[in-house]
């Protein structure tokens, strides 16, 4: 497929997915690296108390807050 065929599909709306190879995809700055912390356990109990309050789990609170940090002083 020509590429201004592929944007004319996009554009309008069209599904475009039989046409990229996913296999391939790649997010930059994306890749997961895993990392063990050390919380205590009164940190612990806190953050099951908040994930528990919102329904996420514990994980998604610690990364959200420490995503909120990292632009804060980036």
């Amino acid at each position: 497929m020509k590429a201004n065929d592929f944007d004319k599909k996009f554009d309008e709306n069209k599904n475009i997915i039989e046409h990229l190879d996913l296999s391939k995809f790649k997010r930059p700055k994306r890749e997961q690296k895993r990392v063990n912390v050390d919380f205590p356990l009164w940190m612990i109990d806190l953050l099951d108390k908040e994930a528990k309050r919102l329904g996420v789990p514990r994980q998604s609170i610690i990364k959200v807050w420490v995503a909120e940090r990292l632009e804060k002083v980036s």
